[in-house]
């Protein structure tokens, strides 16, 4: 990895200071990272596409019965985000205190895989909600395992100069792999057994190939603290009245999921019931994918190299949110499939944009060099907490209502809290 000047650093060298000037230019070992973590990235974020929304969905149809699949989705999915969510930041807490030949993080990547991989595996036999729950709670331990100490690459290797570029990969392996998955799954719809095992043999092989050809510093020989009963609990909180700025940036990550979660998460049931496509609704979750996907190849590479270019991070966000949050409106004023994809491809500009460089935002008000994993555990539980909090806060909107249409206005309005929420950031323009 190199620098704006000074000589090449090792490649698990921590830049998050910002002491450079210019923009680094990416080649080398820099060059090797930016290429590869978006298929690792990419090959974790296809588990999210295609399993809970698509495949699970329709398990939990097929298995539990058509009456209670709402319900019983919720039920197995606010449980498998709970485990993300206190997953994340033990992993990310383990990860910062690994000392080994193989560094840091390589040893959680492969492990995540494995034990998630393996676990995908369990999924596919699942046929009552005893199992269902347990299977996902694994896969959630295994694949966050290893998507914290993935995300802790951007500080620990990355010059401040250029992670929006690096964020827009990360971004774009997310959205890929989201977006892939929700068409991988429902291409392989009635091959369910089939589908989960490829899934988990691509999730391993994408962890292995990013930890082969991007190795880690050996830390064998560093001293590191003990992971104490205090430091344990530490690993869930980092105080907004020592961090404000980390703290902001949590809410709006926090605030813009939550609104696009309580939409998107019951997809699948919003186009059988309230668009009205009944079983013919799963042929319509690929044309979704399309659409978002076209907007976040233009916004999340145009976004993040753009906010590097003008060294300004905040405007992005705020304007990348505004878009998701209108982007929840268009069901309500044109409720067919053509709304759905318009909703789709509008909320794919402002979400490509918003994930690149509100990543690069984060990354840069971190509270801790010592912390990097622990502390990005906790950032990403702003992702792993709408996954609980939205199944109920949907759950509860469509009884209450008597349907679906209630859901897009509430997600428009945490959609545009979120951008609204990064405002008083003071430490990034």
């Amino acid at each position: 990895m190199t620098t704006s000047s000074p000589p090449p650093a090792e490649p698990g060298a921590s830049v998050i200071d910002g002491t450079m000037e210019g923009k680094t230019p990416i080649r080398g070992p820099l060059r090797r990272l930016l290429a590869w973590v978006l298929p690792a990235n990419m090959s974790i974020y296809l588990v999210w596409g295609a399993v809970p929304s698509v495949l699970m969905a329709l398990q939990v149809q097929r298995s539990l019965g058509e009456e209670d699949k709402a319900a019983n989705l919720a039920i197995i999915t606010t449980v498998g985000a709970i485990a993300s969510v206190l997953t994340q930041p033990i992993a990310g807490a383990i990860s910062d205190r690994t000392r080994s030949r193989f560094g840091r993080r390589a040893p959680w990547l492969i492990f995540g895989g494995l034990v998630g991989g393996l676990s995908l595996i369990g999924m596919s036999l699942a046929h009552t909600l005893a199992h269902f729950v347990i299977a996902w709670v694994c896969v959630q331990i295994g694949f966050n395992f290893a998507q914290g100490p993935l995300s802790a690459v951007l500080p620990d290797r990355v010059p401040r100069s250029v992670r929006g570029t690096f964020a827009a990969a990360l971004g774009l392996g997310a959205m890929f792999g989201s977006l892939g998955g929700q068409i991988y799954g429902a291409s392989l719809s009635d091959h369910i057994p089939l589908a989960y095992t490829l899934l988990a043999g691509i999730g391993v092989l994408g962890l292995v190939l990013f930890v082969v050809f991007n190795p880690d510093r050996s830390g064998a020989d560093e001293q590191v603290k003990s992971l104490t009963p205090r430091e344990f609990l530490r690993a869930f909180w980092v105080s907004p009245r020592k961090y404000p700025d980390f703290a902001w940036a949590f809410g709006s990550r926090l605030s813009l999921y939550l609104g696009y979660h309580i939409v998107v998460g019951y997809k699948l049931y919003i186009l059988q019931d309230y668009i009205g496509l009944g079983a013919d609704a799963i042929t319509v979750l690929p044309a979704m994918g399309a659409a978002a996907l076209g907007g976040l190849l233009v916004t999340t590479v145009i976004g993040g190299r753009l906010s590097d270019h003008l060294g300004r991070r905040k405007i992005f966000v705020l304007v990348s949110a505004a878009v998701v949050g209108g982007a929840m409106l268009i069901p309500l004023a044109l409720p067919s499939t053509t709304g759905i994809l318009l909703m789709a491809g509008v909320a794919g500009l402002g979400f490509g944009c918003f994930q690149a460089v509100d990543t690069a935002l984060i990354s840069e008000v971190l509270p801790s060099k010592a912390s990097f994993a622990k502390d990005l555990g906790i950032v990403n539980m702003a992702q792993s907490l709408p996954q609980v909090l939205a199944p109920a806060m949907a759950g509860a909107i469509v009884i209450a209502s008597g349907g679906y249409a209630a859901l897009f206005p509430v997600g428009a309005v945490f959609g545009v809290l979120g951008g609204l929420a990064v405002l008083p950031v003071k430490a990034v323009r």
